[in-house]
């Protein structure tokens, strides 16, 4: 069903959807021309602080902040047990087997992040949230290659996230 346009005293066919505020679950219909005009004063972040987008578009993006305080204290206490190991068990450490050859799309993808192939998962997510933060298309006005930059970091990403054994 064609609704009306729902701009005051516009008659023509509503045929397009504007959001009605930041939940998206509530839309206005408008003509092609009446859309443009709303979609281009609406800021999806209007009356939020810059640490609260912060949080929205990771939560949005990752699934949660990347201020997680026991994801955090256990990679720390997973950390300091390695250089305790490694320090106080060194001779059980040189016997382990050396770790297998890192796969050459693996090691090409860290190459984006400019991370070796020592990197945490932890390391390339920090990493990805910083360039994806400066190359995403909407936010990178002023980067003359940004789509194709973005579009290499996300193919990274990928390969990386399967590496890692993350879903």
């Amino acid at each position: 069903m064609i609704k009306k346009c729902e701009h005051t005293g516009c008659t023509k066919a509503g045929t397009c959807r504007a959001p009605k505020s930041r939940d998206l679950k509530e839309y206005w219909f408008f003509c092609r021309e009446h859309a443009a005009e709303y979609n281009k004063n609406w800021n999806f972040y209007a009356n939020m602080t810059a640490d609260e987008i912060e949080d929205d578009w990771e939560r949005q993006t990752f699934g949660a902040p990347l201020r997680d305080k026991q994801s955090a204290n256990q990679d720390a206490s997973d950390y300091v047990k390695f250089i305790n190991d490694f320090i106080n068990g060194r001779s059980e450490f040189d016997r382990r087997p050396a770790p297998s050859k890192t796969p050459g799309p693996v090691v090409s993808a860290l190459r984006v992040f400019d991370l070796t192939p020592a990197a945490t998962w932890r390391d390339v997510g920090a990493k990805y949230r910083v360039l994806a933060k400066k190359y995403h298309p909407d936010t990178a006005h002023n980067i003359k290659n940004a789509a194709t930059e973005f579009t290499k970091i996300a193919d990274a990403y990928e390969i990386l996230k399967k590496h890692f054994g993350k879903k």
